[in-house]
This record gives structure tokens, C-alpha cells and sequence, in this order.
């Protein structure tokens, strides 16, 4: 089996402006999947197309790269898709995929505008994550076909589907929606539930990415600063494992993400010694309770 190469950058992008982001009640007689672009998210899309050509261009500094994309099903996701595709060339994108695990978190089907206001206010209080909309879905459902999208992403690349030139920066670009697209990075990064209910949105056609590290890890601080990701609600110890992955060689994570357990355990002990010692004391507790 011949090896792909790996992508340079996978690039998260959420759809432009719809017309139920403009006004909710567009969602008691449209179908979610069915809504359009409003004409200022149609202009986010061709705009947010010249910015990751110039990502993906280096500034103007890299005339080899092409572009394979992943589309969400969706009218507002595959309309933004072609805005953005106004600005490429031919020779620049090898390849393009509907796929229908991206796609937006289910609501249920025609949305009561009233009643939906009063379930998203119980989902602010029971949690975003784990919190499942009546006739639809939650976050961790996303979560479960997100991760069998993974698989099918990573055979893609290991058996070369994508038919790419290795003497070109490959990039893949992935147009969904807000939540399925933060549940994306959670997946990737390893992020716990915790870390994403304090993760923020992102806006109208705002893209995340994540650029391979000089060891083989992909982070975000390699094209990102440290201010966006705070803006993003990612935590300093998240910051500073983003930092970690732009250099850190592949495989290490479990080694040298201490923090990553201190999220799971008050003190793992050094050695088995302490370790004894411990649970001495805590049995000799127990007797003198």
C-alpha cells in the first residue's frame, strides 16, 4: 500500500451567514438543511476564499499547494463551498466530498420558535455536551459520528484516495457548522468535556488551522496566536499544550502531557515506593477511623 502524505493543514471553516442566523423563525417553515446564505453571508464566503488561498499560498511565498474539501450537506455549507471555490484555480483543487457526518447538529425537525427558546435555556443549565434535543440530537451523538468521519479522514490519506501530488502542500479543508466543527478539534485534540462547555462558537465563515508542527503534531499556534485561542475559550494549560504540539514529535503526548492526567488525578505518586506509602497511610487512616 502506498503511503499518503500527510496534509499540511486541515482547516475547520464554518458556513457563512444563513438566513436562520439572521432571524430563528426562519426555522418554524424552512428545513435546517434547506436554509440559504443571506446576501452578507454569501460575501463572507468569497472573502473567507481569498484568505485561505492566501494561507494556503503562504503569504504568496508557496506556489505548490492544492486543496481537497470535505462538505457538509447542508444548502448553507455547500453555498459557502462554492463562494469560496470562486477564488482557486482548477489546478489547485484535486478533489471535493459531501459528507454527511459533518453536518449540523440535529434539532429535531420544524422548530417551535418559543419552545426552542425554552430548550436551549435547559441546555445552558443540564450542559451542552451531553444535553439531547427532543427528536434530535446532543453534542455527544456528534461527537460518535465525528469520530467514525476520523477514520474514513485518516484512510483517505494512509491509501492515497486523495490522489495527491506529494510534491505539493496538501490541504484539506473541512466547511461544516459551529458545534460540529468544535467537537472536530475536541475529538483531535484530546479535549475533555469540561474544556469544550467552555469552548465559544465560531462566527460566520471564521476558519481554525491546524498546521503540521516541525515534529509532526498538528496545532493551531502555528498559524494562531495565543489571544485568539484565549478569544476561543481555550484554557492556558490547552494554550500551552497547542505551543507543546508545534514542535513536539508524534507519539510523545502521553509522555510529556502531565497536565492531561492532573485533569483525572489529584497526585500520581513518582515512584511504586510512594505509591505503598500512600496507601499505608490511607489504610492506617481507616483503621483509626
Amino acid at each position: 500500500m502506498v503511503m499518503g502524505v500527510l496534509p499540511k493543514r486541515i482547516i475547520l471553516m464554518r458556513h457563512g451567514e444563513s438566513q436562520g442566523n439572521l432571524d430563528t423563525a426562519t426555522y418554524t417553515t424552512t428545513p435546517d438543511h434547506s436554509i440559504p446564505l443571506t446576501a452578507q453571508g454569501i460575501a463572507q464566503a468569497h472573502h473567507a476564499g481569498a484568505e485561505l488561498r492566501r494561507v494556503m499560498g503562504g503569504g504568496g511565498c508557496s506556489p505548490y499547494w492544492q486543496a481537497y474539501f470535505y462538505v457538509s450537506p447542508y444548502t448553507r455549507t455547500r453555498s459557502t463551498l462554492r463562494e469560496v471555490g470562486r477564488c482557486f484555480s482548477k489546478k489547485r483543487v484535486i478533489g471535493v466530498r459531501e459528507e454527511s457526518r459533518i453536518r449540523e447538529q440535529d434539532f429535531g425537525n420544524f422548530q417551535v420558535e418559543e419552545r426552542m427558546k425554552v430548550i436551549k435555556e435547559t441546555r445552558q443549565r443540564f450542559g451542552r455536551f451531553f444535553y439531547r434535543f427532543p427528536e434530535g440530537e446532543s453534542a455527544a451523538d456528534v461527537f460518535d459520528r465525528v469520530s467514525s468521519f476520523f477514520e474514513s479522514l485518516w484512510r483517505d490519506i494512509d491509501m492515497n484516495r486523495l490522489r495527491h501530488d506529494p510534491s505539493n502542500d496538501l490541504n484539506l479543508i473541512i466547511v461544516s457548522h459551529g458545534l460540529t466543527s468544535r467537537i472536530f478539534l475536541m475529538k483531535w485534540f484530546k479535549w475533555t468535556v469540561e474544556q469544550f462547555e467552555h469552548l465559544n462558537n465560531f462566527g460566520n465563515c471564521e476558519f481554525r488551522v491546524m498546521q503540521l508542527g516541525s515534529g509532526g503534531e498538528y496545532s493551531l499556534a502555528v498559524h494562531h496566536t495565543e489571544e485568539e485561542m484565549l478569544e476561543w475559550g481555550l484554557s492556558p494549560e490547552m494554550i500551552a499544550d497547542q505551543k507543546w504540539r508545534s514542535t513536539a514529535c508524534r507519539g510523545d503526548w502521553n509522555d510529556q502531557c502531565s497536565w492531561y492526567l492532573d485533569a483525572f488525578f489529584d497526585h500520581l505518586p513518582d515512584s511504586d515506593d510512594e505509591a505503598v506509602e500512600n496507601e499505608e497511610e490511607t489504610n492506617s487512616f481507616s483503621v483509626c477511623a
